[in-house]
């Protein structure tokens, strides 16, 4: 047996290590963390000093039973978890499971998985740093407190089953805010005036100073200018400079990913976490941009290799965060040399981290910046032409970082034709265009990740699961909205004459981003109006920084539990007792038969219109919202419209045809069979006829026709169906894949029924799946034996109030 027992979060990055350390060194993985607050009840004694009380998970009692066993022969534990404070709380966890000692254990760290830096790791090991591990423990019970008793809260005054974070719910708000701004956003019109000229026969274009707020005034300015004679009166050439950005940090990799790649931040976190495993990147969690002296020496072998000595530039960057640990390294390639990892899956993240990395460590860009003045004789408003002339590419030669998502389209300046002060200009021609301001865009996940690391909200851990969460929980949603089409006016003066044309063109189109859904706008209301502290964005970095204060040691954690709960319970009790119910009830106008009022709120499905009140006599009416609507934005003539759906259509082999709207969008029904309309058809739930829809039924008939194989009239519960990855049996809800020795049309029942028998169980999410199925396996025959599965629904009741 191995005098040695090193433990590391994931199984790949201790497959890495393993290959490093000798034949006395065995390495395992804890798949992730063993131990978390008992799943039943609050789990955190608030009557004395907020003490915990934790659980080893149900999935991870087989692992951290391997760990156990494996630990007792071992001289020496090593716990090499990640360097965070996540990463430190389970060594600390690990260290309470396995019931480990100081002489017997010992922590190490290392922000990259090479041969030298684990090495480096195990010559100076040190002991469990409890500040941090408090610091992790204290966002642990915070969160644990405010989920617990304020989840409770939304389900008594909006609707059963939701739930509310503490990171998550100020998250939410600021996607509402910026929904409220976009709809009271108001445009202003402005027309942009742009000549095209000529000097010593070289074309050019120039730009006015300023823009004019109306048709009119434009249309003024391109009259004065019918015979106006053009002049440079100035004429100013500047040498300018480009630097590089810094390396990435968590969220800067996250945001340049997003516009790169166009990769939403969970599957860069996924990506980035397999590349660090592999030893191919450092730590990915991180908010320092420092980069050591082994990593800018390697970055400068790399630079003068592929570029030249002229090309490298030494640098150092600071953190702008305060929070920000200056030990830890930004994000880099463990080998500086290596470019591309060719086929790898990941291969393309980190290319742009090694681009990144490397040309932070590269000369600047010089350029020279030509500004151009131009007098019209008969205005006193001047044009302005700008031109950009590259004359050392420095790090520009490697790596161009993207425009941020919501910055104004900017033109790139060209080159200008030679010219000097005095020259006089020929004019081709000058357009006045008719623009809009735009209203600020929706944020994207990488956006919001900034907006959050603008409030100093949230960690470099925290910011994927956050945006994952809020998904998840119906608040807000990930879509793509297509644009409108908007008129505008193009004035042009040429050869004297002035012409006008009226054109359109589709604004608004946003892809992939961050839209709040009603119930998301009816809980933040509802939060920010009952527990403004919570939702404030000042409060959430305070807080944040109250746990950078305890990972420093200059704050104890209990005492600032204690200080926040206080005074949280008792809005929680007020709350309970005197708030009103929410729905974010609209009210919309007067049903035109009944007389009766329209309203559109939150139901306990979701979002509704109704027509009438539970007062009235007869029952009220109501009508689902479709996906695209909100009760916030829509108008009367829209909500009577869903009244007139389901819409019956005829009958069809004696059987009625009717149109309806679902979640999934429009479709005919006819008996048990649900046909979809395309999205490209020219009719809709409201107008199909009934020879359209039979076209419609009789397609989907083949399609179901197809996908059986075989079915068995003695029980109608099992089928053999045709899937999209291949034959498969259907045993009620659950799905059956079919052994390559067997051949789906001569299945018997009795088959069918003994490989559903022995078809091992569907999984739930866990944190760590791998590890989940490792538990699962060895667990199996046990279950069986102690009927251990009763005790299984105790413990997802209690899941939502976490």
């Amino acid at each position: 047996m191995a005098k040695n027992l090193v433990i590391v979060e994931s199984p790949a990055k201790a497959k890495t290590i393993e290959k490093y350390l000798g034949s006395d060194y065995v390495v395992k993985s804890s798949f992730g963390h063993v131990r978390d607050l008992k799943g039943k009840g609050m789990a955190v004694d608030i009557e004395n000093d907020f003490t915990p009380t934790y659980a080893v998970s149900d999935d991870k009692k087989d692992v951290v039973n391997e760990l156990l066993k494996l630990s007792k022969k071992a001289q020496m534990v090593w716990l090499a978890t990640d360097e965070d404070r996540e990463g430190e709380a389970i060594s600390w966890h690990l260290e309470q499971a396995l019931g480990l000692t100081e002489e017997n254990t010992k922590r190490i760290t290392f922000n990259e998985i090479t041969k030298s830096a684990v090495l480096k790791a195990i010559a100076n090991p040190r002991g469990i740093d409890r500040n941090l591990v408090d610091a992790q423990q204290a966002r642990r019970v915070l969160d644990r407190l405010v989920g617990f008793e304020l989840s409770p809260v939304l389900w008594r005054k909006i609707k059963p089953s939701l739930s509310a974070g503490r990171v998550q719910s100020v998250a939410v708000r600021i996607i509402v805010e910026r929904e409220r701004e976009i709809q009271g956003f108001v445009a202003k019109e402005s027309f942009r005036v742009v000549g095209m000229f000529l000097v010593n026969g070289s074309p050019f274009k120039a730009v006015l100073g300023e823009k004019f707020a109306n048709e009119a005034d434009a249309k003024k300015f391109l009259e004065d200018c019918k015979g106006a004679s053009y002049e440079i009166t100035d004429l100013q050439v500047k040498p300018g400079k480009k630097s590089p950005s810094a390396p990435f940090t968590t969220s800067t990799l996250q945001q340049e990913a997003s516009r790169k790649l166009g990769y939403a931040v969970g599957q860069t976190m996924q990506a980035a976490q397999k590349l660090y495993e592999a030893g191919h990147i450092t730590y990915m969690r991180t908010d320092s941009v420092n980069l050591s002296e082994t990593a800018k020496v390697g970055a400068k072998e790399s630079i003068v290799h592929n570029f030249g000595e002229e090309y490298s530039k030494t640098r150092t960057f600071k953190t702008k965060s305060k929070s920000a640990q200056e030990a830890h390294e930004a994000i880099r390639p463990a080998n500086m040399m290596v470019k591309t990892l060719g086929d790898d899956r990941n291969n393309k993240l980190y290319e742009l981290i090694w681009k990144r990395a490397v040309a932070s460590q590269m000369a600047d860009a010089i350029l020279e910046k030509t500004v151009a003045t131009i007098a019209i004789s008969t205005r006193k408003e001047k044009f302005v032409a700008t031109g950009e002339v590259i004359k050392f590419d420095g790090f520009l030669k490697l790596y161009i970082a993207t425009k941020e998502e919501d910055s104004e389209d900017t033109e790139d300046a060209g080159l200008l034709p030679k010219m000097k002060v005095g020259d006089s200009l020929s004019v081709q021609e000058i357009e006045a265009l008719q623009r809009f301001t735009k209203h600020p865009p929706h944020y994207s996940e990488a956006t919001l990740v900034r907006r959050l690391e603008e409030l100093g909200i949230g960690r470099p851990s925290t910011y994927a699961p956050t945006i994952g969460t809020i998904q998840r929980r119906g608040y807000v949603i990930k879509d793509t909205r297509e644009g409108t089409p908007v008129d505008y006016t193009l004035l042009k003066l040429v050869d004297g004459q002035i012409t006008e044309d009226k054109k359109s063109e589709l604004k608004g189109y946003e892809k992939n981003r961050l839209f709040p859904e009603d119930m998301g706008v009816v809980v933040n209301d509802f939060l920010v109006k009952n527990f403004e502290k919570i939702l404030d964005y000042d409060f959430t970095a305070s807080v944040e920084k109250q746990f950078d204060d305890i990972a420093e040691g200059q704050l104890k954690w209990n005492d600032m539990i204690k200080e926040f709960y206080g005074p949280f319970h008792l809005q929680i009790e007020d709350t309970l007792e005197n708030a009103e119910r929410a729905s974010g009830e609209r009210k919309l106008g007067a049903d035109p038969k009944s007389g009766k009022k329209v309203i559109a709120r939150i139901g306990r499905y979701g979002a509704m219109v109704q027509i009438g009140s539970v007062e009235d006599e007869e029952k009220p009416r109501f009508a689902s919202l479709h996906k695209d609507q909100s009760i916030s934005t829509i108008t009367f003539e829209q909500a009577m419209k869903l009244f007139d759906l389901p819409r019956k259509i005829g009958t069809y082999d004696d059987e009625e045809v009717s149109a309806a709207i679902g979640r999934f969008g429009p479709y005919v029904k006819f008996g048990k069979l649900f046909c979809s309309i395309p999205k490209d058809a020219e009719f809709t739930a409201y107008n199909i006829t009934m020879d359209q829809a039979a076209v419609l039924i009789e397609a989907k008939k083949k399609a179901e026709k197809e996908k059986y194989i075989k079915t068995f009239p003695e029980n109608e519960d099992i089928q053999v169906l045709n899937g999209r990855y291949g034959p498969y049996i259907k045993a009620g809800k659950k799905n059956v894949k079919i052994p390559k020795d067997k051949v789906p049309a001569d299945l018997t029942l009795e088959e069918c029924l003994e490989l559903a028998a022995n078809a091992p169980e569907k999984k739930g999410r866990g944190r760590k799946a791998p590890a989940k199925k490792k538990a699962t396996t060895k667990k199996k025959p046990a279950a069986k034996k102690k009927t251990t599965a009763k005790k299984k629904p105790a413990a997802k009741k209690s899941s939502p109030k976490k």
